[in-house]
């Protein structure tokens, strides 16, 4: 699901007194922020969490798979998946000993995070899996303009670069849907990244919990879509079920644990680096078992946003260790 947008010392002292100051990680929600008690007496072993990360680029990327295997309506999809992806985390939640935390930071992230899986789900049912993917993985766009809208934070050259450099890739997106009737996929795709930086906007503020608010995101997006789920349109036929229960519990439930467990001992640059997989393999996925490719226009647009947001972190990252240096 998309870059490390880091926070250099400068940008810091620009901050506004109520926003918590930290780096923002991969746009992949770092579960563990903040671990509890229990929580920092299994922190896995160093060898151990960035295959715990590999695990979950893994099973995020079979999404676009499922969902096109799925014959049912995409929000439908959307409701069954939060439901058992909520259950999943619940168990784990308890399992960790993890507080569930009701407040406003977690309810409005919830709602951020319940957004974008249900507009991903919608714009994968009606563009490419590739495209739906890879254009939210712009996300970095949209926290870079944010940051500077919101919180005054000026963007620095390498991300005023890669912003232009991801924006050339979803023109290229754009165009290819032109003539092919995705168009609307495309821009619920954007949307979805718009959403999924507003995930990482709200760990900027007090009380932030990121489990929770992946909780409140399943309660989001179950509520949305029960409508759908319960509707007789829904053909509960074993190939579909299955389907479903391997979108839920392994492909999104399973997936966010596996991350979570993994970022308690990844360092983020590393954890960004090998979740930037799953973009790679979902259309690969999709074209080997559902049989969609994409046009040279997107093939070209996908290149441009895989080399930019990997390029992003990797300078960045170079940049925030240069100013520590200082």
């Amino acid at each position: 699901m998309p870059a490390l947008l880091c926070v250099s010392a400068q940008e810091k002292e620009n901050r506004k007194p109520n926003i918590r100051i930290h780096t923002i990680k991969r746009i992949q929600v770092n579960f563990m922020s903040e671990h509890t008690p229990a929580e920092r007496n299994s922190v896995p072993s160093p060898r151990s969490g960035p295959l715990c990360v590999l695990a979950a680029a893994l099973l995020f990327s079979l999404g676009g798979m499922l969902v096109k295997l799925v014959p049912w309506h995409p929000m439908a999809i959307g409701a069954a998946r939060s439901v058992l992806a909520g259950a999943i985390l619940l168990v784990y939640m308890k399992l960790r000993r993890h507080r569930l935390v009701v407040n406003r930071a977690t309810l409005f992230g919830g709602f951020a995070m319940g957004a974008t899986s249900t507009l991903y789900v919608l714009a994968t049912k009606m563009t490419t899996a590739a495209d739906a993917i890879l254009i939210q993985y712009t996300a970095p766009i949209y926290i870079i303009l944010f940051m500077w809208a919101f919180f005054r934070v000026r963007p620095t050259k390498i991300d005023i670069g890669a912003t232009l450099l991801l924006l050339c890739g979803v023109v290229l997106f754009f165009l290819d849907s032109l003539g092919g009737g995705a168009l609307v996929g495309n821009l619920l795709a954007v949307l979805s990244g718009v959403t999924w930086a507003l995930v990482f906007m709200m760990k900027q503020w007090d009380g932030a919990d990121n489990l929770s608010s992946v909780f409140f995101g399943c309660v989001f997006g179950a509520v949305v879509g029960m409508p759908w789920l319960l509707s007789p349109a829904v053909e509960w036929t074993g190939g579909a079920v299955l389907g479903v229960l391997a979108i839920g519990f392994v492909q999104f439930g399973a997936a966010y644990v596996f991350m979570a467990e993994g970022l308690t001992s990844t360092p983020p640059l590393t954890a960004s680096l090998i979740s930037m997989i799953e973009p790679i393999l979902n259309p690969i996925w999709v074209a080997l078992i559902v049989h969609e490719t994409i046009g040279p226009l997107s093939l070209a647009g996908a290149l441009i946003v895989v080399i930019g947001v990997i390029g992003y972190n990797v300078l960045k990252a170079r940049e925030e260790h240069a100013k520590g240096k200082k």
